[in-house]
């Protein structure tokens, strides 16, 4: 199950890993009388997104009440795993999802345990508006009847949890990684932060689990109205991103490039070392283990317009510049944020070099990827490993060859259009066995990637072009300095 502010879906695997089902609500179009607009209600203060609770209790019996009328046997269900979209909460007291914007209370949090990078080294990250116990901070403040009022606060994933387990579910370590809130080391809520967001927090929030346990049997309302098996175990939820890292079956020391609007990359790594950038989780198929992640706003429609601009609007002409132009692009670079981007905070085109359309499109390409490999290494990657690449641009043998390069490893594609979704169906097959390794890993290399290509970069030319990229890559904050007081993006 995977519970997003758009939409809910479900998808069903058999013990061989087989889809055997999937379906979806789409809240806007289905559930229209809640007037949602991409599953939320935007607040007048154009920064506060809130999504009614209730619609997500109507979707989930809409959604099971289609797969009965398909007929779908229920009875056959040994174990349901869920996701939801990371670091949303639920506050029960007749459920209002709030998800506030609180830049005052990230500083407030960040201050009181000793700065952002120490915030990092606690729970895996520094301080994010968007992070559940900076919500919570500003609920508190803002709404202090209301928290007041508060019984439990719940995760999107746990709440999605509690309607199966007809009680409250607890927050899994994976999905609990996101709140700001979590001591990723210990795996227990970290004292200062709690004091830091809240009072007796932890009793809001209950104690947290690893995210492979099972929370108990479904409950009765699901037995006597859809026919699950009174056995059916309730895995815990986690987030969407832990969940994808679930769904593309990453092994230890993998790394998954996501190729999408915006780019995303999965590690899986079994020491945390967090940045100030990116994101360090509990890992969702070993709890003993960690994930990081990286997003980077400036993806596919960036690479779209150097397409359009330097290519003609072909792809096939886009590939040939990548074809024609040598690694390392004779020491020509470019940064691309077209938009405000996430890693690093930047905005503006900065072009060092300037020469034609051909030179140009491998500086956005190799640009691209050599920062997500130099963020990547800040937060535990290493060379001489896999990279999973999956997304639209994933289809370009050019643009994978580059990443190739750039990674200095062979470079994999992954056919999947619904990680987060087959991610908890994997979870709940895991969680389902008495063994606790495989499921999620063992079947990677045969059954999901296939090697996309031999060629080999040698590590002294490929860490020549990463050198050159790291000298000019730190200095960008200068830069930016500078030809923002210039008001020039060239």
């Amino acid at each position: 199950l995977l519970l997003r502010f758009c939409s809910l879906k479900v998808l069903v695997i058999d013990g061989n890993l087989n889809v055997l089902h999937q379906d979806n609500v789409q809240f806007d179009s289905e559930l229209s009388d809640f007037r949602t607009q991409g599953g939320v209600h935007i607040h007048s203060d154009r920064l506060t997104v809130t999504s009614p609770v209730l619609m997500w209790v109507k979707a989930l019996d809409l959604l099971l009440d289609k797969m009965k009328r398909a007929g779908f046997d229920f009875s056959r269900v040994r174990a349901l795993s869920g996701s939801g979209q990371q670091h949303g909460s639920v506050y029960w007291k007749r459920g209002d999802l709030l998800m506030l914007f609180s830049s005052q209370q990230c500083l407030d949090l960040q201050a009181a345990v000793g700065g952002a990078l120490r915030l990092a080294e606690i729970t895996g990250s520094r301080a994010y508006e968007r992070f559940t116990g900076n919500q919570i901070c500003k609920l508190r403040q803002t709404r202090p009847d209301a928290y007041q009022d508060t019984e439990r606060i719940s995760l999107v994933s746990s709440f999605a949890a509690s309607l199966f387990l007809g009680d409250y579910a607890a927050i899994d370590y994976s999905d609990g990684s996101g709140m700001n809130l979590l001591d990723i080391r210990t795996r227990s809520w970290s004292e200062v932060c709690l004091k830091a967001t809240a009072p007796h927090l932890d009793q809001l929030l209950g104690a947290p689990l690893p995210s492979t346990s099972v929370l108990g049997p479904v409950s009765s309302y699901f037995v006597h109205r859809y026919g699950f098996s009174e056995t059916c175990r309730v895995v815990a939820f986690t987030g969407d991103n832990p969940a994808s890292l679930a769904g593309m079956r990453l092994q230890q020391g993998d790394i998954a490039v996501s190729l999408g609007t915006s780019d995303t990359v999965f590690l899986w790594i079994q020491q945390p070392r967090p940045a100030l950038e990116g994101h360090v989780f509990c890992n969702p198929v070993d709890w003993q283990a960690y994930m990081a992640l990286l997003c980077f706003k400036n993806g596919s429609l960036t690479r779209e317009r150097i397409r359009n601009e330097c290519a003609g609007g072909s792809w096939e002409v886009f590939s040939a510049a990548l074809r024609n132009t040598p690694l390392g692009n004779n020491g020509n670079i470019g940064f691309y944020f077209d938009t405000m981007e996430i890693t690093p905070p930047a905005v503006g085109v900065y072009r060092f070099d300037g020469d034609d359309n051909e030179v140009e499109v491998r500086a956005l390409v190799e640009g691209q990827f050599l920062s997500r490999r130099l963020h990547a290494e800040s937060l535990g990657y290493s060379i001489r490993t896999r990279v999973l690449a999956t997304g639209g641009a994933s289809c370009n043998t050019e643009i994978l060859q580059v990443l190739s390069d750039v990674f200095n490893a062979p470079v994999y594609t992954i056919d999947l259009s619904n990680s987060a979704c087959l991610g908890a169906a994997y979870r709940a097959l895991h969680g389902n066995t008495t063994t606790t390794t495989t499921t999620t890993t063992t079947t990677t290399s045969t059954t999901v990637v296939k090697e996309l290509s031999s060629q080999r970069i040698s590590a002294a030319i490929n860490q020549n072009m990463l050198i050159q990229f790291i000298m000019t890559y730190g200095t960008l904050s200068f830069y930016f300095e500078i030809f923002n007081m210039l008001g020039s993006k060239d």
